[in-house]
């Protein structure tokens, strides 16, 4: 086994000759929390996706695709600037969620997947969920938000500024929050902002699963525009309005969805219409806003021009919904061991579809390993550009428009919540130098999050580590699987091939930081 860490040096772009017309139109709908198996096509009986599967029957579905992190603002870093999330934050990497206050964690000089639409001379906008930071230094909410998206090359930006679940809950358009009044400006008091002290926001029922509380006052007309139960709805007339807006350019669209991501507020039109509770309601909104873009690239013309790409920043989480969903007998991450923020596969092998008519094969499957940070090279190949130094991001476009004999990518690592159980895939065998998964660690109803052993039980996800949603005493220090022989994985084979062990750990402990949480 042969590993090279190359050195941190700046990307840079040279060009091959395409013509303008010869360059599809690219939409990118990146879902949140969606799972291995939420959709009909990867295996769902409980809820119904018919646009997504008309998606993988049109085009080419992946089975063996992965997520940069098994938590969302590390996964889009690593989606957008084509980097793992380990190396960012100066080398430190970037492993939970953005905090409220964080600042732009892409440095605005990073090559992004905007930037090399832009450099190919393509519109470019950004809709739906950031949670990658706005400003230098600590985040005030002052305005202008920048740096932000339009400092990342992308021409506009609309949407959720951090995550459905949590405040300030407003829209920002480019670098300013949509409705705001510099007589009635944005005020962050913080976690301990008491309940008469912040603005109102709309009310949601328990069973919606978790928000955390408003932690900001004053901007009255903005939180006024915000309602959960629209956000899907809203976001997906502004991407939809954007594509009819476009003209004689080829265009990128980033649509990141806060579906599914808690708390599930579908419109009202999606309530009740799943068997798999508010969880299943909430993916057939997902649905339905897939549907939307797709019926509007046709009326405009450009469907057959265009490559669309839909996937997940991450596996399902077993929050409230989603363990109301497990019990009605849907399997939100298939049969995969583990769940978002765990390392085991349920956390980041997620659903991957590709159509480009006439380009890709119509109702093709393949197997090929690929991981998010792939699609800046993929992007840079489909305009015909060359990356120099590129470092993690491998070219896939192969993978999407013909059938290689040989794996494109035979390694990847994977970071989730913790950097003790950021791990490392070699071919077929996946290396995780800790016990659990290291995601979440809730077990009892009245827990937000459910993870490691307890959700193996939960959901009947059987480890050889695990016994009565608990790990076993003499558990081995480590994990090692055979995905190709046993992809749920069921038995680690930790004690059984020592060598292996010890050739994954030395490469993982080349590139892993040092100082571990």
């Amino acid at each position: 086994m042969k590993f090279i860490v190359k050195t941190a040096s700046a990307l840079a772009l040279s060009f091959l000759p395409l013509q303008s017309s010869e360059l599809p139109n690219v939409v990118l709908i990146f879902a949140d929390d969606l799972g291995y198996g939420d959709l009909g096509c990867y295996g769902a009986t409980k809820l119904k996706t018919p646009n997504i599967d008309k998606l993988a029957a049109e085009g080419r579905k992946f089975t063996d695709a992965h997520s940069a992190s098994s938590v969302c603002t590390p996964s889009r870093y690593g989606l957008l600037t084509g980097q793992y999330p380990f190396r960012g934050n100066g080398g430190k990497g970037i492993w939970g969620p953005a905090a409220i206050t964080s600042h732009l964690l892409i440095p605005a000089e990073t090559l992004t997947i905007a930037d090399v639409f832009k450099k190919s001379g393509y519109d470019t906008a950004a809709f739906g969920k950031w949670h990658l930071g706005f400003g230098k230094g600590v985040n005030t909410w002052e305005e202008p938000l920048r740096p932000g998206p339009q400092d990342l090359g992308f021409d506009y930006y609309f949407g959720m500024p951090v995550v459905n679940s949590a405040s300030p809950f407003v829209y920002v358009e480019n670098d300013s929050i949509v409705g705001s009044d510099p007589a009635d400006p944005i005020i962050h008091l913080g976690r301990d902002a008491k309940k008469d002290q912040v603005t109102p926001i709309t009310p949601i029922q328990p069973k919606e699963s978790q928000r955390s509380a408003n932690q900001f006052s004053g901007a009255v007309a903005a939180h006024k525009l915000f309602n959960d139960y629209e956000v899907g709805t809203k976001l997906t007339e502004k991407a939809t309005s954007w594509i009819k807006g476009r003209k004689e350019k080829p265009f990128f669209c980033y649509f990141a969805t806060t579906n599914v991501h808690h708390p599930f507020t579908p419109a009202k039109r999606f309530q009740g219409s799943s068997e798999s509770g508010v969880y299943g309601d909430f993916v057939h909104e997902l649905d339905w806003i897939v549907g939307e873009v797709v019926k509007t690239l046709e009326e405009k013309g450009v469907a057959d021009n265009t490559l669309i790409i839909f996937t997940s920043d991450n596996g399902g989480m077993f929050n409230l919904g989603g363990r109301v969903a497990a019990a009605k007998g849907h399997s939100i991450n298939g049969k995969l061991l583990g769940s978002k923020f765990g390392v085991w596969e349920g956390g980041h092998r997620v659903p991957f579809i590709a159509k480009w008519p006439g380009k890709i094969e119509a109702g093709s499957v393949s197997d090929q390993l690929t991981i998010s940070v792939d699609l800046l090279s993929t992007f840079a190949a489909l305009t015909g550009q060359k990356l120099e130094n590129s470092r993690d991001s491998i070219n896939m476009l192969p993978a999407f428009t013909g059938n290689p004999e040989k794996p494109l990518r035979d390694e990847m690592f994977i970071t989730p919540n913790k950097t003790s159980h950021m791990s490392y895939r070699k071919g077929k065998w996946m290396y995780i130098p800790a016990k659990s998964d290291g995601g979440f660690r809730g077990s009892k109803p009245n827990q937000h999050a459910w993870g490691g052993p307890a959700v193996a039980k939960l959901v009947d996800t059987p480890n050889s580590d695990i016994v009565n949603g608990k790990l076993k005493g003499n558990a081995p220090p480590a994990q090692l699987y055979d995905l190709e022989a046993d992809p749920n994985q069921t038995e680690n084979l930790y004690r059984k091939h020592p060598e292996i062990v010890t050739e994954m750990a030395a490469v993982l402990n080349q590139v892993r930081p040092k100082k571990r949480k």
